[in-house]
């Protein structure tokens, strides 16, 4: 069983910026498949952006395209999720989660707790 504990989450006025990291422990695999999902109040869960085994291949919803940027952490197992220029609606619960390919865009894992960012007018 995989464990996945997002943080980096808070509360960040519209225009700013915060960085989300992604850890995943217990019986993981040296090699592995990432992505963001978010969740606003009211609303289905969402992709928002994935990254492949090596970090060569990224991709994004529309809506967070040239604002958000995932990247690979530098601890094993890790990764990133850098938000430029929030909006208020990007506020929502992010979660990471894997997928199984490249490109994919609905999450294969067990979900973890999320990290709360809140983004004001």
């Amino acid at each position: 069983q995989v464990q996945l504990v997002e943080s980096g989450g808070g509360l960040v006025q519209s225009g700013g910026s915060l960085r989300l990291s992604c850890s995943a422990s217990g019986d993981t695999d040296a090699s592995y498949t990432l992505a963001w999902f978010r969740q606003a109040p009211e609303k289905a869960r969402e992709f928002v952006a994935g990254i492949s085994r090596s970090g060569a291949i990224t991709w994004y919803a529309d809506s967070v395209k040239d604002r958000f940027t995932i990247s690979k952490g530098s601890a094993k197992n890790t990764v990133n999720l850098q938000m430029d220029s929030l909006k208020p609606e990007d506020t929502a619960l992010y979660y990471c989660n894997y997928v199984n390919r490249p490109r994919e865009t609905i999450a294969s894992g067990s979900w973890g707790q999320g990290t709360q960012v809140t983004v004001s007018a």
